[in-house]
């Protein structure tokens, strides 16, 4: 699966995994505030948005599908 085909949110989890750390890193940043959560009854989310938009990924996409093809 490529960051395109990621559905509007993820859980902690998965947002570890695309980050590179562990379940528990991902949850104690989410804790922090460091990783952009909401609650959806006991579940909790990671907005796809924010966190492609924390790492820069979603600008880069922007630019390059905006650009001009050579």
């Amino acid at each position: 699966m490529t960051l395109d085909e990621l559905p509007p949110t993820i859980s902690v989890e998965r947002a570890g995994q695309i980050l590179g750390i562990s379940r528990r890193s991902a949850y104690r940043a989410a804790a922090r505030g460091d990783l952009p959560t909401f609650k959806v009854g006991r579940r909790l989310l990671v907005p796809t948005l924010r966190l492609l938009d924390l790492l820069g990924v979603r600008d880069a996409a922007v630019r390059a599908d905006s650009e001009p093809a050579a």
